[in-house]
């Protein structure tokens, strides 16, 4: 049983999240020594819905685990490295991957590709392997990209199930509701505003028609919000001049999204987060795979919630968006395939 000031402290550092009925949840984290897998893994191990911690890098994630194993929560922490691989993921209920390189001034998602897309590539063999009907939530950049090739990879090894492969695009959201938040002088908490379409610049699509506090947002207040939404990761990589990319933030909209899937799975009704998964709204575009709310259950994705109503402004965001993203999610695939 937990103490009053553990749960306490979990809800302060991990604002948003929400307790249901206890489970044992296995979550596996690949990339656990990087700047988004030590934080994400830290608020991973203050939320109770987390019983078991498998911390998984080609190298420190050992030292990560022995670390956050001190916070006094009861969950299970073990870290893992080099060939062990299989033994982290072992029994995972949910993979969280942030593994890959960060971006660096000037470098765009696209620039990433390379690394990255090989990196998700092994990834995405090893839990076929020792995993195949775990939960996979992919946080690796691009993510227009290595979603499609973890599905890919899935479809060769005869695993694939549409329902447990996501693009973790939440930030995109907690970005969305802090920044209207300070526009409007409001509690971040309070401003819940839905991201559609893909996870990198053009791509992402704020419906901020959608929301009271946004309805009256225009002009140019209206281009700069946008932007900023579009674009956030810029911010922070110019900011941090080269040492680093939107690792904390997003390291808590990891931890969000799981713990959101989680409660789901655990029975809770009525979970919806925007995510990037396989999905029909545009297939008939040539785009198969978009974020849009989806409701969460126990196998996944349970409902695939269409875009809405747009205002002339998002429908030119849209416009925009559609063709960039066919783009993104071609790339991934054909790397498989070739």
């Amino acid at each position: 049983m937990f103490s009053k000031s553990v749960i306490r402290s979990s809800r302060v550092l991990a604002r948003g999240f929400a307790s249901t009925a206890r489970a044992e949840r296995n979550v596996a984290v690949l990339g656990a020594a990087g700047g988004i897998g030590q934080p994400m893994s830290l608020l991973l191990k203050t939320d109770p819905l987390v019983t078991k911690l498998s911390l998984y890098d080609v190298r420190g994630a050992p030292g990560v685990a022995a670390d956050i194993s001190h916070v006094n929560t009861h969950s299970e922490v073990k870290g893992f490295e080099k060939d062990d691989i299989g033994a982290a993921l072992k029994g995972a209920e949910i993979v969280v991957i942030p593994a890959g390189v960060p971006r660096k001034p000037g470098m765009t998602r696209d620039d990433l590709f390379n690394t990255n897309a090989s990196i998700v590539k092994s990834l995405a063999e090893a839990c076929a392997e020792h995993c195949p009907k775990a939960h996979i939530l992919i946080i690796s950049n691009p993510v227009n990209s290595t979603v499609p090739i973890f599905a890919e990879v899935y479809k060769q090894k005869g695993v694939f199930d549409e329902k447990r492969i996501f693009g973790v695009t939440t930030l995109d959201v907690v970005r969305a509701s802090r920044f209207l938040g300070e526009i409007k002088s409001k509690d971040p908490k309070d401003v819940k505003v839905t991201v559609v379409g893909g996870h990198s610049g053009v791509t992402i699509i704020p419906l901020l028609s959608q929301v009271e506090a946004g309805k009256d947002v225009s002009g140019q207040q209206y281009k700069d919000l946008v932007k900023r939404i579009q674009f956030g990761g810029d911010e922070v990589v110019q900011a941090k001049a080269g040492t680093g990319s939107a690792t904390l933030s997003m390291g808590f909209a990891g931890a969000r999204f799981t713990n959101s899937l989680i409660r789901a799975m655990n029975g809770e009704s009525n979970v919806v987060e925007p995510t990037f998964v396989l999905s029909p709204l545009y297939k008939d575009q040539g785009v198969s795979y978009f974020a849009s709310n989806v409701e969460l259950g126990p196998e996944g994705v349970k409902k695939i919630h269409p875009v809405g109503s747009l205002s002339a402004e998002e429908e030119e965001l849209m416009k925009a968006c559609l063709p960039e993203l066919k783009k993104n999610i071609e790339k991934g695939e054909q790397f498989v395939k070739a």
